[in-house]
C-alpha cells in the first residue's frame, strides 16, 4: 500500500510540472535531417516575427521545450516549406503533425486553448465557405471581364461577393461572440473580447460584461489587462460631452 502511495504521488508531481513548462513534439516526415525549425512570435512592437527558438529535425521529428507565463500565438517555420504553421503556444504537451506538402494542412493538438483553436477554425472555415466557393467558381469570369473591361459584368459580380460577403461578416460577429461566452477559460475568448473593445459600434456594457465571465487568469493575462483598461476608458466622459456639458474632462488615474 505504502508503494502505491509513493507512486501516486509521484506521478502527480509529475503532471504538475509537466504543465509548468511546454514540450513542442513534432513530426516532420519527408523533410532532410538538419532542416532548421524556427519558432517565431510577434516582436512588441508589431515590427514582425522574431526567433525565439530554433532545433534541428533528426529522422523526421523535432522537438522544442521551454516554458512560458500565459498562452500567445505563435507560429513554426520550417526550411524549405512554404507558409508557417500558426498555434498558440502554452505549457504543457503539444503536438505537431506538419504536412510537408501543404503546410497550412499541418496538425495542432495537445492542449487545450489549441484543441479549441483548431475546432474554432473549422467553425469559421464552414462558415466563409460560401465566399470562398463565389470566388472559385467566378474567378476566370472576373478575370475575362477586366481584359475585355466589361464593366456591367464586373460590377455585378462586386455587388453579388459584397452581398455574401456582409451576410457572412454578420454570422461570423455572431459566432465570435456566442464562442466568447460559452468558453470563458478559452485563449480566444479573450482575443475576442479584446477585439470588440476596439470597434466603436459594440455596447460597452456588453463588453464588460463578457470580460467579467472570463477566467481569472485570461482577465490577468496581457490581453485581459488590455481590456480592462479600454473598459475603464470607455467610461470615462468624453471630451466633446464634457465640453458640451460645461464639466471639465476628468484626468487619467495615474
Amino acid at each position: 500500500m505504502k508503494k502505491i502511495i509513493l507512486f501516486l504521488a509521484a506521478t502527480a508531481l509529475l503532471t504538475s510540472c509537466s504543465k509548468d513548462k511546454y514540450t513542442i513534439s513534432g513530426t516532420a516526415a519527408g523533410f532532410e535531417n538538419g532542416k532548421t525549425v524556427i519558432l517565431e512570435t510577434q516582436d512588441e512592437k508589431g515590427m514582425g516575427l522574431i526567433a525565439v527558438d530554433t532545433v534541428k529535425i533528426e529522422n523526421g521529428k523535432f522537438e522544442i521545450k521551454g516554458k512560458v507565463t500565459e498562452p500567445s500565438f505563435h507560429t513554426l517555420q520550417i526550411e524549405g516549406a512554404q507558409g508557417k504553421i500558426p498555434f498558440i503556444l502554452e505549457n504543457g504537451d503539444i503536438t505537431v503533425l506538419v504536412n510537408k506538402d501543404t503546410i497550412q494542412k499541418s496538425k495542432i493538438s495537445g492542449t487545450y486553448n489549441n484543441d479549441e483553436y483548431v475546432k474554432f477554425n473549422e467553425e469559421i472555415t464552414k462558415i466563409q465557405k460560401p465566399l470562398m466557393d463565389f470566388q472559385t467558381a467566378n474567378m476566370q469570369k472576373m478575370q475575362m471581364a477586366q481584359q475585355t473591361k466589361d464593366t456591367a459584368t464586373i460590377n455585378g459580380l462586386m455587388k453579388e461577393y459584397t452581398k455574401i460577403q456582409t451576410e457572412i461578416g454578420a454570422t461570423s460577429k455572431s459566432k465570435y461572440v456566442d464562442y466568447a461566452n460559452a468558453h470563458p477559460k478559452a485563449f480566444i475568448s479573450v482575443l475576442i473580447i479584446e477585439g470588440m473593445s476596439n470597434d466603436p459600434t459594440v455596447d460597452s456594457k456588453k463588453i464588460e460584461t463578457m470580460y467579467n465571465s472570463l477566467d481569472e487568469s485570461l482577465k490577468n493575462s496581457k490581453h485581459g489587462k488590455a481590456v480592462k483598461t479600454k473598459i475603464a476608458a470607455l467610461k470615462l466622459p468624453s471630451v466633446g460631452a464634457s465640453a458640451a456639458s460645461g464639466v471639465p474632462a476628468a484626468a487619467p488615474a495615474k
